[in-house]
């Protein structure tokens, strides 16, 4: 993955864009301090395929490990996404102003009254060719000559 390790917003958003890393920060948000085997259990990866993941996530500020003894514990900082909301918030007036057009339609949509149901048509006979007709009795004639191979 190559991202600019200068921007912090940048290393935010590559962090985030991962699934199996929006996993583990999850589940961090459930449970603080967890270890890293307990992290990598319910992923269907490998152990060294989570350190890597939490690598990236540790060198965008989301994570933080602490070492005790044998055991390594991380924990969710969140402060880095307080800085990607901040941006995002600045094109949520355009999601706004969508959002509202819709409202606006649906309103519209549904206070107009529903159509007129068609009045009932009076019942008639069947046409002729909706009419199931009858197969008719085969008529064979005698088999004819037989090819000699």
């Amino acid at each position: 993955m190559v991202y600019n390790r200068a921007e912090p917003l940048d290393r935010t958003f590559a962090a985030l864009a991962d699934p199996s890393r929006r996993a583990l920060l999850a589940r961090l948000e459930a449970n603080d301090g967890l270890s890293v085997s307990e992290l990598a259990k319910p992923l269907p990866m490998s152990l060294p395929a989570v350190m890597k993941h939490l690598d990236v996530l540790a060198d965008a500020g989301l994570v933080t490990r602490r070492k005790q003894g044998r055991t390594v514990t991380c924990h969710l900082n969140a402060e880095p996404m307080r800085e990607a909301l901040g941006w995002l918030e600045r094109y949520a007036r355009f999601w706004r102003e969508q959002l509202d057009r819709l409202a606006t339609f649906l309103e519209e949509e549904t206070s107009c009254p529903p159509p007129k149901a068609p009045p009932p048509t009076p019942s008639t006979p069947p046409l002729p060719s909706s009419v199931v007709s009858m197969p008719r009795p085969r008529r064979s004639s005698r088999p004819g000559p037989t090819r000699k191979n």
